[in-house]
């Protein structure tokens, strides 16, 4: 599998750690009241989807960045592969 790199172009999937949905990114507030349970739910609550799903990508053996890969699970087909930082930046303006 080939994982377009917004920076470095085509690269090969095994230069990458799978880290899990992409929703990782938002963190529960550690002051809010329900803070252990929303961090249970962060850290162990997963769901399997068939299908397209956005999942947070590691560079390991390159330029350690982070990425934001949409990919349909049952064909491997990747529609979209952007920058985590970008995605994150995003989000906190939309907040």
């Amino acid at each position: 599998m080939l994982i377009n790199h917004p920076l470095l172009g085509p690269r090969d999937a095994a230069e990458f750690t799978y880290l899990g949905d992409a929703s990782l990114i938002d963190r529960p507030d550690w002051q809010a009241p329900d803070a252990a349970q929303a961090f249970v739910e962060y850290g162990y609550m997963r769901d399997n989807p068939a299908g397209w799903h956005r999942e947070l990508w590691f560079h390991e053996a390159g330029d350690r960045s982070w990425l934001v890969v949409t990919r349909n699970t049952l064909t491997h087909e990747i529609s979209n592969v952007e920058l985590a930082r970008d995605v994150a930046r995003a989000r906190g303006r939309s907040k």
